[in-house]
C-alpha cells in the first residue's frame, strides 16, 4: 500500500508540472494567436497543443520517476502506448471543453479554464492513472529487459506438507 500511495505521490508531482506546462501554453495561445475572437476553434486548437507538449513533459517524469522500476529497456513501445493512453485523456478534456463553450455557449476563458483544465483534467487523469497502471508500467509485460518469470515473488518460503 505504501508503494501505491508514493507512486500516485508522484504521478501527482509530474501532473501538477504538466498542468503548469499545459495551462500557461493554453492561455498564452488563447489569449494571442488562437484568440476565439480571430479563431472561431481558436480555444480547441489552443488545448491540443498545450495537451501535446504537456503528454511530452508527463511521459518523460513517469518514464523517469513514477513508473520507473517498471518501465521498459525499451522505450517505443511504451512511448506509443502512452501517447495512445494521452491522446485518450485529451479527448476526454477536449470533450469538457467542447461541450462548455460550444454547446453550454460558455465562452469565458474562465469557463474555458475551468472545463477544459480543471473537471477536464480530473476525469482524464483518473482515465490516463488507470491504463498507465494496468497497461502501460504494468510490472507483468516486462521492464528493464527483465524477463516476466524473474520478477515472480520469490519472498514466500517454501513450507513443509
Amino acid at each position: 500500500m505504501r508503494r501505491l500511495i508514493a507512486q500516485l505521490a508522484r504521478f501527482g508531482v509530474v501532473g501538477a508540472v504538466g498542468f503548469v506546462v499545459d495551462t500557461t501554453i493554453f492561455n498564452i495561445l488563447r489569449a494571442t494567436v488562437l484568440s476565439p475572437d480571430d479563431v472561431h476553434s481558436g480555444p480547441f486548437w489552443a488545448k491540443v497543443v498545450s495537451t501535446v507538449v504537456a503528454i511530452f513533459v508527463n511521459w518523460m517524469g513517469n518514464r523517469y520517476w513514477t513508473f520507473r522500476d517498471q518501465r521498459r529497456s525499451v522505450a517505443t513501445r511504451e512511448g506509443v502506448e502512452f501517447v495512445i493512453v494521452s491522446l485518450g485523456g485529451m479527448v476526454i478534456s477536449l470533450g469538457c471543453l467542447g461541450i462548455s463553450h460550444y454547446v453550454l455557449g460558455l465562452t469565458s476563458a474562465l469557463a474555458d479554464n475551468i472545463s477544459g483544465n480543471v473537471i477536464g483534467l480530473v476525469l482524464g487523469t483518473a482515465f490516463r492513472f488507470w491504463l498507465y497502471k494496468v497497461w502501460v508500467y504494468h510490472p507483468e509485460r516486462g521492464g528493464r529487459g527483465e524477463p516476466t518469470e524473474a520478477r515472480a515473488d520469490t519472498s514466500a518460503v517454501p513450507t513443509a506438507q
